[in-house]
């Protein structure tokens, strides 16, 4: 069934008064959902010390000195990385790291080989590319008016990956459950990614797919209803946090439009 136009741009005008109204908070609500997990993560290496530097040394026959040192190296590079995020200050450095912590999660905990928790990274990884092209937006505001001499081709292609890598987040999502919702709900949010992908009515694909995946996250990754002492509670807040970051990188989007490499900004040209 195809959505009639008037529709469309009933609903673009929507999003735009809310992003209108929310500009100035946007931003910072979205670095803010975007270190989500790389916070949460850090304290845990923090409050669970013994309890990582065990599981590495058990797993990796590593040794106590290595296995303390790759808890060090997690718990300083994530608070760190966070806090010079939200500060913005040297923004480039803190993604570095960060995404050096992804990287090394992933060969640490064998995700590699687990094609669901693989493409989450992607997907964080997308999202760090986001704040990577936002801190370069800030950057060249500090000299408005001074010829930008293509400045802006880097930015587009970080927009641009970091779009695609965010798709990788909801194909983890894709449920082939024999149910009308479930259908519906795999229809609409593949739908909706692949308008983000190609970058054609960007910021109300973003802001639809902000609502789905909010809601969702908060069905299906309740941590807080299950007891301390069950192990699904520290697996449904990993995947919450992970969930709240690939948000921020899609309010991200919302904030900073899609960039030059989209379907939106070649139709400003036609």
């Amino acid at each position: 069934m195809l959505i009639s136009q008037e529709v469309i741009s009933k609903a673009e005008e929507i999003a735009d008064q809310v992003i209108r109204n929310g500009k100035h908070i946007l931003p910072t609500l979205a670095r803010l959902c975007l270190i989500a997990t790389f916070l949460e993560d850090g304290l845990r290496m923090w409050f669970q010390w013994s309890e990582q530097k065990d599981f590495m040394n058990s797993s990796w026959n590593c040794g106590t000195v290595l296995a303390t040192m790759f808890v060090l190296i997690n718990l300083i590079g994530q608070l760190g990385g966070c806090v010079m995020v939200i500060g913005r200050w040297k923004v480039s450095i803190a993604c570095g790291i960060l995404f050096f912590i992804v990287v090394l999660q992933t060969l640490a905990y064998n995700i590699l080989w687990d094609v669901t928790f693989l493409f989450r990274n992607l997907a964080l990884i997308g999202a760090l590319l986001l704040v990577l092209a936002e801190s370069r937006v800030e950057g060249r505001s500090l000299f408005a008016g001074v010829p930008s001499l293509g400045d802006n081709k880097p930015k587009n292609l970080l927009q641009l990956a970091g779009r695609i890598l965010l798709a990788f987040m909801f194909t983890t999502l894709i449920r082939f459950e024999i149910s009308f919702l479930q259908i519906m709900q795999d229809i609409l949010g593949s739908s909706l990614m692949v308008l983000v992908t190609i970058g054609y009515k960007t910021k109300l694909s973003a802001l639809l797919l902000v609502l789905i995946l909010s809601a969702l996250n908060l069905y299906h990754n309740a941590w807080w209803t299950i007891p301390e002492y069950k192990a699904l509670r520290d697996f449904l807040k990993y995947d919450f946090f992970q969930t709240l970051s690939v948000i921020g990188g899609l309010l991200m989007i919302v904030s900073l439009g899609p960039g030059g490499v989209s379907m939106d900004e070649h139709k400003k040209e036609w």
